[in-house]
């Protein structure tokens, strides 16, 4: 008789080895025993939203958004730059120039 490693078939070992329903029976008597102890936790609605926001952002769900906010910023520093060069150059005249004082 072959074993399920020489038929080319991998099952896993301990929890992993064991067919679904029988995980689904372990899983079920563990939370069971959690709830009797009441060591088992519930989320509330406020921990519901923050999980599921944060869940939202892994997966990338939120990426435009993100990816705007951080684009955005070196956009506006780039902008308020430029708008402080003009108007220094345009009060000052030349000023902002690289030819030398005089010439």
């Amino acid at each position: 008789m072959a074993s399920s490693s020489e038929k080319g078939e991998s099952r896993g070992r301990g929890f992993a080895g064991m067919d679904k329903e029988r995980q689904r029976q372990i899983s079920s008597q563990g939370g069971k025993a959690a709830h009797q102890k009441g060591t088992a936790h519930e989320f509330d609605s406020e921990e519901a939203r923050e999980a599921g926001r944060k869940g939202g952002m892994v997966s990338g769900g939120r990426r435009r958004a993100r990816e705007a906010t951080v684009n955005e910023a070196p956009r506006e520093r780039q902008e308020q730059e430029e708008r402080e060069e003009e108007s220094m150059g345009h009060a000052s005249g030349s000023e902002g120039s690289n030819a030398p004082a005089g010439h």
